[in-house]
């Protein structure tokens, strides 16, 4: 990405943006730096620059279940929302892989995930983005000047590099739900990492596996692993009477619209919270209609002909995983009658969902309390301090602020026009020079 004149000073380096984590938000927030510099003058052109963890570029790799497909439309891809007209868009992918006429001829607005993984590595691949793979962000430390306004952040690399940002954009993504009961192992897994797991995990031996969850993905490893394991039998653990359907119509749809964030925000915190609970079951807890019938129908024929593989544990718990020589014993307790059942499997795969990525962790003590819901503004900036002019915005974590779009693919497109618009206009508000001042002092608990 090409630098302005204001982007370096001295031997420090100094970003407009620092992103952190490239995973489909961030990649669509440099998309949206990209085509901005493409069309602006060239003194007001941005800078960034992207730390990414893993070594390359991935999309939920231990997931990419064959045949699974998205559940959200493929035009809710990185850019059409915000600008339909742009070159990252799903359909341009189609056409420089040569499929568009096939992909249209397909019917159906709802790729598989291995296809729509490919569009996003594609897209990593072509924008014109600095981002670091394989390198971690340790901490972000506020810059203090000697009007006593922090205004931009020192933020260090794994690598032992820093560079100096007026804007972080955290997109670190989420993080495991594991049950207090289990002990992560090559039998007792989340199902993030799922396939990668069944590579590592030992050869079974019992032909017997445990998933725990009532969602989307619990259902997709119950599906996979009965047909990818013909002897073994599957015991799907929910509390639940039953799996849910999700609800897809297009007036619950409406949820994800980029409209919904502006009317959630604006609205009180119980609304806020009274909408969201109404509309759970768009996401959480719910599975796809077409799956449940389908596995509905294997349960019900192995019922009719045999032998049964396939158990429904409605209305049930784990309460405890001990590992053994050979296998792993899990305790399902029935919360209906109260009856406890030991069943001896070879893995017992954890499909608990995930919470956001907890801010102390990346910000230190620009984090905000976390015993209290993070107030983020409209712009995704999250309200720091009053002496904190320099911006952090947040990619996830802001559910409870601007809705379920918050940890999904629906609305990136929109939010990352948001967070560019906010931060040029942000940039067009200040007279502040990206200069390295003698004069900075870098905040600490003290000095906070």
């Amino acid at each position: 990405m090409n630098e302005s004149p204001r982007a370096s000073a001295g031997n420090r380096e100094v970003r407009d943006i620092v992103g952190i984590g490239f995973g489909p938000a961030n990649l669509a927030l440099a998309i949206a730096v990209e085509e901005h510099n493409e069309t602006c003058p060239p003194g007001d052109k941005l800078t960034a620059r992207f730390f990414e963890r893993q070594d390359s570029f991935a999309w939920h790799p231990g997931m990419l279940l064959d045949g699974a497909t998205m559940q959200i439309a493929f035009p809710k891809d990185l850019v059409t929302f915000r600008n339909p007209t742009s070159r990252f868009t799903f359909f341009s992918y189609l056409f420089d892989r040569g499929r568009l006429v096939d992909f249209v001829n397909h019917q159906t607005f709802f790729p598989t995930r291995h296809e729509f993984n490919d569009y996003l590595q594609w897209a990593a691949g072509r924008v014109d983005a600095d981002v670091r793979y394989g390198t971690s962000v340790e901490g972000v430390r506020g810059i203090r000047g000697e009007d006593g306004i922090v205004d931009r952040f020192e933020v260090t690399a794994s690598d032992g590099s820093s560079v100096i940002a007026r804007n972080v954009v955290v997109a670190a993504g989420l993080r495991e739900r594991i049950p207090e009961w289990a002990v992560p192992s090559d039998r007792c897994f989340h199902n993030h990492k799922f396939l990668f797991h069944l590579e590592n995990m030992p050869e079974p031996v019992h032909q017997r596996f445990v998933v725990l969850g009532a969602g989307q993905s619990a259902a997709e490893i119950v599906q996979y692993l009965h047909t990818n394991y013909p002897q073994a039998e599957v015991h799907s653990v929910f509390a639940r009477y039953g799996y849910s359907p999700a609800d897809d119509s297009p007036y619950a749809n409406r949820i994800f619209d980029p409209e919904a964030v502006d009317e959630l925000h604006g609205a009180s915190e119980a609304e806020r919270r009274r909408i969201l609970e109404l509309h759970r079951a768009t996401n959480y807890s719910v599975v796809d209609l077409e799956l449940i019938n389908e596995l509905y129908a294997t349960e019900y024929q192995e019922m009719v002909r045999g032998p049964r593989r396939l158990f429904m544990r409605r209305a049930s718990e784990i309460i405890e995983a001990k590992e053994t020589e050979d296998g792993i014993e899990v305790g399902v307790h029935s919360t209906m009658d109260g009856l406890k059942d030991t069943l001896t499997c070879d893995a017992v795969v954890l499909a608990t969902g995930f919470t956001p990525a907890p801010l102390a962790s990346i910000l230190g003590d620009l984090a905000p309390d976390e015993t209290q819901p993070p107030v983020v503004d409209r712009d995704y900036r999250l309200a720091v301090s009053p002496d904190v002019s320099g911006g952090i915005y947040l990619q996830g974590g802001t559910e409870k602020t601007h809705g379920l779009t918050s940890s999904l693919l629906s609305n990136v497109a929109v939010r990352a026009g948001d967070i560019l618009a906010s931060v040029l206009t942000r940039r067009d508000q200040t007279d502040t020079l990206a200069t390295v001042r003698p004069q900075d002092t870098y905040v600490t608990s003290e000095a906070r």
